[in-house]
């Protein structure tokens, strides 16, 4: 997750796109808006579902055009071939 969220601070979508579970990766190539600035990460928690799947609640926090917005998420990750992708999320 900390990756990821390095990922969008850094506005590396090729890194999303690679780290991105291939059955549920969009079809469009992810467009990362310059304009956003992420302010911090607090995972809150994580946990392991089994040896590959797990979960992972956290709040990120950006600023776009002076207002500041947070995104409160719990989000799925399988491991394949000993690496970890992001499956899917669902906004909190």
């Amino acid at each position: 997750m900390r990756s990821r969220y390095s990922a969008f601070v850094r506005g590396l979508a090729d890194y999303l796109v690679q780290t991105w579970h291939p059955s549920t990766r969009p079809i469009e190539p992810i467009e990362l808006d310059p304009g956003v600035r992420w302010l911090g990460l607090e995972v809150r928690r994580h946990a392991a579902l089994d040896a590959d799947h797990a979960v992972v609640e956290f709040v990120a926090r950006s600023k776009f055009g002076g207002r500041a917005t947070r995104l409160h998420e719990t989000s799925r990750f399988v491991r394949e071939a000993g690496r970890w992708y992001y499956l899917d999320g669902q906004v909190r």
